[in-house]
């Protein structure tokens, strides 16, 4: 790992953020004496969800390092809607829905980053300049910085053709409205740095371009790796849909996650994403994440309850936390005084029964058959996590205090209790 002399650039490669970078030693040698740096977050629901997630948590870094975040709210670029990883065009939001959208958003990031002090960051919406571009006046200044043969080898323009889907004019747009993003934040706060994930890698690139042609100046690009699960699937994502970072139970259960069910996803975490996730989304010093790392067998679950508390506390704050984790001790170890279904199960054979074996015990199906057709149409869940294999089975990761949760959709739960002898 290369030695850099800035915190920015140290911190980010060693928890494990750096995939691409434009010019690594000239970051480092700008980020030495703080440096301003934005990511874009358009404007397409009521609140962002955990994929998002290292984003803000590079943002946070950035502050912290002695850097000044700029938070770009995509009021204009959402009007257009970004291609990129989309087989097939977005639905066109009204102005009063990405309005409402952006209200959402907003509460989000005073949770992570400090919008007062010397280095405070800031928060701009693009609409603000490219609402009022003319639209001749662009292609004159713009325009012509763009080629055609260019753009059509551009991942998000090559795949659409490659799958014989349509591009619109209007998505043909989008990256030249993106990149001009750049050179707004340049003139108007000295902005030098842009980062995001890999998948915007040629949105980040063409935009460093733009602004060394329009600006004469030095700026630089930096993403990160694609953050999927050991198991191979998307951050974020679960069979009972996204992971919202917005708790307000006025957006409605479609885009909000409750404390408490924010927390159970950071408990239910894969043992093998554990170290990897702590490094990416909680403040912990590598050294502690390290002695975590090195659990094994059943104190595993030491570490993703740290992991849990931590990131939770990030979010919702420390009290809400060990609220939720209080609320998770109580649903597991006190399910049965509270009248949930108990059933005795020995030790010896509860660890390794099979879902679907575990689902008749509890209660829940009739019959294996029943069990799979749960799993099928993802109404059984493991510990609060939605179970997508019939092929699963029970473990020392899911047995929190001598107990295993099931459930059936969002109103039937049992619990199996493990016994000695």
């Amino acid at each position: 790992m290369t030695d850099y002399k800035s915190d920015l650039m140290t911190t980010l490669t060693e928890r494990g953020y750096l995939y691409q970078c434009t010019n690594a030693d000239g970051l480092d040698t700008a980020a030495a004496d703080g440096i301003t740096g934005y990511i874009g977050f358009d404007c397409t629901a009521p609140s962002l969800h955990v994929g998002s997630l290292v984003q803000i948590m590079m943002l946070r870094i950035l502050q912290r390092s002695g850097g000044t975040p700029i938070v770009l709210l995509g009021g204009g670029t959402t009007k257009i809607g970004d291609p990129t990883d989309k087989d097939k065009s977005r639905p066109i939001l009204t102005q009063d829905a990405i309005e409402a959208n952006k209200a959402g958003i907003r509460q989000v990031f005073a949770r992570f980053l400090d919008f007062d002090g010397p280095n405070a960051a800031i928060m701009v919406d693009n609409d603000d300049w490219l609402g009022g571009l003319g639209y001749l006046d662009f292609l004159r200044e713009v325009g012509k910085e763009f080629t055609i043969n260019r753009m059509v080898t551009m991942d998000t323009v090559k795949r659409r053709l490659e799958n014989e889907q349509p591009m619109t004019f209007l998505e043909f747009n989008y990256p030249l409205l993106q990149s001009y993003d750049f050179v707004e934040l340049y003139r108007r706060h000295g902005c030098r740095l842009q980062l995001g994930g890999s998948d915007q890698w040629g949105n980040i690139t063409t935009g460093v371009d733009l602004t060394r042609r329009m600006e004469g100046a030095e700026v630089f690009g930096f993403t990160t790796p694609l953050i999927t699960t050991a198991s191979g699937g998307k951050m974020g994502k679960t069979a009972d849909g996204a992971v919202w970072l917005n708790g307000d139970p006025e957006l409605g259960e479609d885009f909000t996650r409750s404390p408490y069910e924010y927390w159970q996803f950071w408990r239910n975490t894969d043992d093998a994403d554990v170290g990897r996730f702590m490094r990416l989304f909680t403040d912990m010093p590598l050294s502690e994440i390290a002695a975590f790392e090195a659990m094994e067998g059943a104190d595993i679950n030491t570490a993703k309850t740290k992991l849990a508390d931590e990131a939770t506390a990030l979010l919702h704050g420390a009290d809400a936390s060990q609220t939720a984790k209080a609320t998770a001790r109580e649903v597991f170890a006190g399910g049965a005084a509270e009248g949930l279904p108990t059933t005795d199960v020995t030790l010896d054979v509860l660890l390794g029964m099979g879902i679907l074996n575990a689902t008749v015990t509890a209660g829940l199906a009739a019959s294996n058959g029943e069990a799979r057709r749960h799993i099928k149409a993802g109404a059984l869940k493991l510990n609060d996590d939605a179970v997508a294999s019939h092929e699963t089975s029970i473990g020392d990761r899911d047995i929190h205090d001598g107990i295993v949760k099931l459930s059936v959709g969002k109103k039937r739960h049992a619990l199996l209790r493990a016994t000695v002898g």
